[in-house]
């Protein structure tokens, strides 16, 4: 009998079958993929065992990768490349069929080692790219080391990932383009001053923006205004606010205190340490007398009120203010006049009133440089007469009260221009003066062996510098042996010792060691001057009138006064007494300009503490000048006779040189004559006779000065021509 074909018996299915515990286990890879793989198909028909599959999965998964690299070309720029790139991506080709093809192999592996009732929380899972906690184990290593299966898997970031990392990169874009602004707004804060809109105020032809003179009389002691003869200053006081007195900085010498006018600092933090100093570095000396103190490296350790404001769009006119010709920090003012010694006061009156005449902000189509709105000037005369003649003398006050009428044209002028209430005023000076005399001579000679010395810095103050550094402690010993015996003449100090009021110690530019005159006497050297010699022939020191010693001594003091618009003050105000380190902002406040750091404190509105006329207020002191020379004729030093309220002043004070409250009385009765305040030679009742030789001396040195004085004014005529 034929034999019928019998069906083969069903297989029963194996445990290690995931067909045998999974019905749909085929239905996770595509019929493509299971004709075109026979690994697949064994996968599919349960022959491998569940190590053997997952080695399978993780080998895919890793070909998958790598064939992902290679298309990307990953690198250290690529998520830059990616965020800034045209089409946001360098690579798409491919990228949605392979991250499909991923999440199903992902999803196979799932089914095949987690529980069927997760199977649908896992598979949205997958399809999310995340999960939110870590359950299952993927991220764990494992015993049977299936968490190893997973390191070659790269999941999708999730949203919250990509936002903090967009953050961070746009963060760091964000500060880059804050920097780059904030570089932009530091380059152009000069411009954006500059061209800040400014107040203009009409006189009825013209528009003003703020604008201020500053006049300075070099030389202009504060009790000159009690000689009767400044009609023009007092009454500018009564009209304006000033001090009792301003005092000046330590040395009180013209070229260090004018600079400290406007910069605000003392001479020390400036750099100009004196009207002639030593500089180690440049291997120089400055000195007020010769064209090497008008280059600009001796003045370029600080910027001056002129500099400050052309940076800020404020124009400047600056007439022969020292430093004002030396390109400091390579920055002019607009307009600058050399100097000239010789220049008529009437000329400084013209020169200022030309700059208001020029045309302003009114005029759009002028072509040349406009109206300055900060006018500075320096008048000379004062300071050249009171050293020729002495504070006391009759030409001095002569020349005292042509200053005083250079400004009543100068007043007059600005009221023609209806300017009275629109342009600011303020006169200064920088220093007073003291009375020199034979009699108050100190031979440097007799204090130390000169011999050691390479510099002497300053006058009358006198700086030393060794040759060598091994001198310096030889002076030194030199100098504290003298102290005792010249403690009533001479100051002696080291730079590490000068008293901290002085503010005259922290610059290379100070000379080491130190012999300061009490005010009224002088240092000589020889061959210069032999004050011994002197007092025997009857020869006259010259200059007949000194300053630059102790800054507070009553002899030393200076004048501010000032009124206009930015002063709106009651008439005759009166304030606190300041030093002049306060000017520089008082200057720029009233111009609109920001002043740098400096060392004053001061700005506008000013603060008076009364009225000058107040009852009780003191009026101004006129301390008494030192004795006047036994060689001198008394009836040219001439001094007024101090008030009730005025302090004497000996001169042989105590250090500081302040005055005597406790003999007040007594020197003030021997100060007073009755001959209109006329003081003898000797403060005796009676001069004594000049020998021969004094009158001799006398009249060589009137023909000398008469000589030059023609000399010069020919000079004058020739270059006017």
């Amino acid at each position: 009998m034929p034999l019928t074909p019998q069906k083969p018996e069903p297989r029963s299915p194996s445990l290690l079958s995931p067909g045998g515990y999974d019905d749909d286990v085929s239905s996770l890879r595509s019929a493509s993929e299971q004709d075109s793989d026979t690994e697949d198909d064994e996968f599919l028909q349960g022959s491998r065992t569940t190590l053997e599959l997952a080695e399978h999965d993780r080998k895919v998964l890793e070909d998958e990768e790598e064939l992902e690299k290679l298309l990307t070309k990953r690198g250290p720029t690529q998520g830059l490349r990616r965020i800034f790139s045209p089409g946001g991506s360098s690579v798409k080709i491919g990228k949605k069929e392979r991250r499909q093809r991923r999440r199903e192999m992902k999803a196979a592996y799932r089914r095949r080692h987690e529980k069927p009732d997760e199977e649908g929380e896992l598979m949205h899972e997958m399809e999310e790219g995340y999960r939110d906690d870590d359950s299952s184990g993927l991220n764990t290593p494992s015993s049977d080391g299936e968490g190893e299966l997973l390191d070659g898997f790269e999941y999708k970031q999730s949203k919250g990932d990509l936002v903090r990392k967009l953050l961070v990169v746009f963060s760091a874009i964000a500060v880059l383009f804050l920097i780059l602004l904030l570089g932009a707004y530091k380059a152009s804060s000069s411009f954006r001053v500059s061209h800040r809109p400014k107040p203009l105020v009409s006189n009825g032809t013209a528009l003003f923006a703020p604008t201020t003179i500053l006049i300075s009389l070099d030389g202009f002691r504060a009790d000159f205004l009690n000689r009767g003869l400044t009609p023009t200053l007092n009454n500018f006081i009564a009209e304006g606010v000033s001090p009792k007195y301003m005092l000046p900085s330590f040395p009180s010498v013209t070229f260090p205190n004018h600079y400290t006018l406007v910069t605000g600092l003392y001479p020390e933090s400036h750099g100009i340490v004196g009207n002639s100093f030593w500089d180690s570095e440049f291997q120089e000396e400055f000195h007020t007398e010769s064209s090497i103190s008008t280059q600009s490296k001796w003045w370029n350790s600080a910027e001056p009120l002129w500099v400050t404001a052309e940076k800020q769009g404020v124009h400047a006119a600056i007439h022969m203010w020292p430093g004002s010709e030396s390109h400091i920090h390579d920055i002019d003012p607009t307009f600058y006049d050399r100097y000239n010694g010789s220049e008529i006061l009437l000329r400084k009156v013209d020169r200022v009133l030309e700059y208001l005449d020029l045309p302003g902000e009114e005029t759009e189509s002028y072509d040349g440089d406009k109206r300055p709105q900060f006018i500075a000037a320096y008048v000379p005369d004062v300071d050249r007469d009171g050293h020729r003649f002495g504070p006391n003398s009759t030409e001095i006050r002569a020349t005292i009260a042509e200053a005083d009428d250079m400004l009543a044209r100068l007043f007059q002028g600005i009221r023609a221009r209806n300017l009275t209430d629109i342009v600011n005023i303020v006169v200064v000076s920088d220093h007073g003066m003291a009375t020199t005399s034979n009699e108050r001579l100190v031979q440097l000679e007799d204090l130390v062996d000169i011999s050691l010395v390479e510099h002497l810095d300053g006058w009358p103050s006198r700086g030393l510098r060794p040759k060598r550094p091994e001198d310096l402690p030889v002076l030194q010993e030199q100098l504290e042996k003298a102290k005792a015996d010249y403690a009533d003449k001479v100051e002696i100090y080291s730079r590490e010792t000068m008293p901290e009021r002085y503010h005259f110690s922290n610059n290379e530019r100070i000379a080491p060691l130190w012999v300061i005159p009490k005010t009224g006497w002088a240092v000589v050297e020889r061959p210069d001057f032999d004050a011994k010699k002197a007092l025997e022939t009857g020869e006259v020191y010259r200059p007949r009138g000194i300053h630059g010693y102790d800054h507070e001594h009553p002899l030393m003091r200076a004048i501010f006064i000032a009124r206009g618009p930015a002063f709106p003050h009651p008439s005759n105000s009166r304030l606190e007494v300041f030093q002049n380190t306060e000017v520089y902002n008082i200057i720029c406040d009233s111009l609109g300009v920001k002043p740098l750091p400096n060392n004053g404190t001061l700005h506008l509105p000013l603060h008076p503490v009364g009225l000058h006329s107040d009852e009780g207020t003191p009026a101004i002191e006129s301390p008494p000048d030192p004795p006047a020379s036994a060689s001198v004729n008394p009836t040219t030093e001439m001094i007024p006779a101090p008030s009730a309220t005025s302090p004497a002043v000996d001169s042989t004070a105590t250090a500081g040189n302040q005055p005597s409250k406790a003999n007040d009385g007594e020197d003030q009765g021997d100060q007073k004559e009755e001959n209109e305040g006329v003081i003898d030679d000797n403060n005796d009742a009676v001069s004594e006779p000049k020998t021969w030789w004094g009158q001799m001396m006398d009249k060589l040195e009137s023909f000398k000065e008469w000589a030059g004085e023609f000399i010069q004014s020919k000079t004058d005529n020739e270059a006017s021509k």
